[in-house]
């Protein structure tokens, strides 16, 4: 007979549920280089983001721009010029990411300054 898993604590269901939330928001490979491309640089046109996030093709960057407007996370503006402009910037939902995206760099450096010796 199988013992019973242990209940999780109302804390830790709310963290892990949390968790899983930022990850269902975030998952992919791009979205969190496009928030921190964003949150350190504010506005971005489209091209400009795409040369400043190397390695991503354009449709990869229009689709995972759409997700993060989606879920209210960047904002698109399109300009009134000729050719049309469109800029994109974090919504303040997005920029109350700062704290995870400064963790993640901060976290980032050290690894591979320790474990990868670069």
């Amino acid at each position: 007979m199988k013992k019973p898993k242990p209940a999780l604590s109302e804390i830790c269901r709310v963290q892990v549920q949390g968790v899983k939330d930022t990850q269902d928001l975030l998952s992919g490979k791009w979205k969190i280089v496009i928030i921190a491309a964003l949150y350190a640089n504010g506005k971005f046109r489209f091209m400009d983001l795409g040369r400043h996030i190397e390695g991503i093709a354009p449709k990869v960057l229009s689709k995972e721009l759409k997700d993060l407007e989606m879920n209210q996370l960047v904002k698109r503006t399109v300009l009134d010029t000729m050719p049309i402009t469109v800029e994109y910037e974090l919504t303040p939902q997005g920029k109350s990411l700062n704290k995870v995206v400064d963790a993640m760099a901060e976290w980032g450096v050290n690894y591979r300054e320790t474990v990868l010796k670069r």
